[in-house]
């Protein structure tokens, strides 16, 4: 008979110490998922329960449907101020925004401090010709109160047949009463790149959002800017661009980078961990550029700015963006309806979290808007990411400082709503500041 040797005997003994090993955590697994199963069950058991009561008792029948996409509304909402529920029509609604072009006024909203305010008028819209401004509030739709009104609804409200006719009640700083606009709906053409010559030699161009056709209409403006004898810079502006399609935001870093990360993703799922490379362009764009960024910056926007800062191939000027670095994953339903679930967060090329945190400006420059001298001097602060309730913490900084807490101090001194009072400058203080930063760059470069 074959004895084993003592070294022998040990390795016996260590494999099958393994395998009580692997038994012991296989059976704890079992028994942590059983568990969760449990309280999953328990838990359910409840909401059938109050299901069931809500149908007998309430004071008028309400539909299951309705009951059953009211609770799922509120679990996800629970979540995150980004992760919510779609019926069938909203989903639809979310289609068309990054499509083109919808039927409306004109103008892009958000709820801020549960008010419905306009972030911005989109130029030559109803909106923008009757003169509505940044942070005006709509308190009422048709007579309809907007309070406790979700942007969904409020969208739907506010676009319609082209020809027909909406009236918005609005207050503005300063204003001791409503005053009612009336607008007449009409086509609203999404057109997300706008460009145009600065100065000889420089450059301008503004990314408003990110859709379907943000890259192609890029690739047209820098033709169009690049012919003749070339440009010495640009400006590529991303002020106020809430985000968009993160392809579209990852093809616009591509343009401006030979090579390198973009951006990446990471989440509790393999599929969540993703990464994005830029690849050699057919036409280089070798000139120095200039970002504009600020608190309405948001998502793609900062993927962006984050992309071209990390690498070193732009300066980026302004202020703190929103801070928006969270994915969302649309996933429909049998039904038609949709979740827009929070799967990841994104991480530029150098590793930094986004979330609640933002893009720092390599040169901070606070937005000084063009007055008269008779008028006072105003401080207005863009709600972020870190003033939404509930929002994802930054795992690199978890707890919150003050700078989250700054109130809106903004007086606007304005008592009627004049037409094109909405209209930008054709040169801010921030641009301004960025094309005599673009040109000190190629003084330098000659230095030798």
């Amino acid at each position: 008979m074959k004895k084993f040797s003592k070294s022998g005997h040990n390795w016996l003994v260590v494999v099958v110490l393994l395998c009580v090993f692997v038994v012991i955590g296989t059976y704890q697994a079992h028994q942590i998922a059983s568990a969760r199963e449990d309280v999953t069950y328990e838990q359910l058991k409840i909401f059938g329960s109050v299901l069931d009561l809500v149908q007998r008792n309430y004071v008028e029948e309400i539909p299951p449907k309705q009951l059953i996409y009211g609770a799922v509304q509120g679990m996800l909402q629970s979540l995150d101020p980004h992760s919510s529920f779609m019926k069938p029509e909203d989903y639809q609604e979310l289609q068309i925004e990054t499509k083109g072009s919808f039927t409306g006024i004109g103008i892009e909203i958000s709820l801020k401090d549960g008010i419905l305010t306009v972030v911005s008028p989109i130029e030559g819209t109803p909106a923008y010709e009757a003169g509505l401004k940044a942070n005006d509030k709509i308190l009422k739709i048709d007579g309809k109160t907007t309070k406790n009104m979700t942007l969904i609804e409020s969208v739907k409200l506010l676009r319609g047949a082209k020809g027909t006719k909406v009236t918005i009640s609005i207050y503005r700083e300063g204003w001791r009463q409503l005053k009612d606009i009336t607008l007449t709906r009409d086509v609203i053409p999404i057109q997300s790149v706008r460009s145009r010559i600065l100065e000889d030699g420089y450059g301008y161009i503004r990314v408003s959002n990110f859709q379907n056709k943000t890259i192609s209409e890029l690739e047209k403006a820098l033709k169009e800017l690049e012919e003749g004898k070339g440009l010495k810079g640009l400006v590529l502006d991303l002020r106020n661009n809430p985000g968009g399609l993160l392809d579209q935001a990852v093809k616009v870093a591509d343009v401006f980078l030979e090579k390198g990360l973009v951006v990446y993703t990471d989440g509790r799922m393999e599929e969540q961990k993703m990464r994005f490379e830029a690849h050699k362009n057919r036409h280089s764009h070798n000139y120095p550029i200039a970002v504009l960024v600020n608190e309405g910056s948001a998502s793609a926007s900062e993927i962006v700015a984050g992309a071209l800062q990390d690498h070193k191939r732009a300066i980026i000027l302004g202020v703190r963006t929103f801070g928006k670095g969270s994915v969302q994953t649309i996933i429909p339903l049998e039904d038609g309806s949709a979740v827009r679930l929070t799967t990841a967060r994104y991480y530029t090329p150098n590793g930094r979290s986004i979330q609640a945190k933002g893009i720092e400006p390599d040169i901070e420059i606070p937005y000084a808007p063009q007055k008269k001298p008779e008028e006072k001097d105003k401080i207005f602060h863009f709600m972020t990411e870190r003033d939404l309730e509930g929002h994802l913490l930054n795992e690199e900084r978890p707890t919150e400082d003050d700078t989250s807490s700054v109130k809106d101090k903004s007086e606007d001194e304005d008592s009627e709503v004049e037409n094109k009072e909405t209209q930008s400058p054709l040169m801010d203080n921030q641009l301004e500041e960025a094309v005599r930063i673009l040109k000190a760059w190629a003084i330098f470069k000659q230095i030798k």
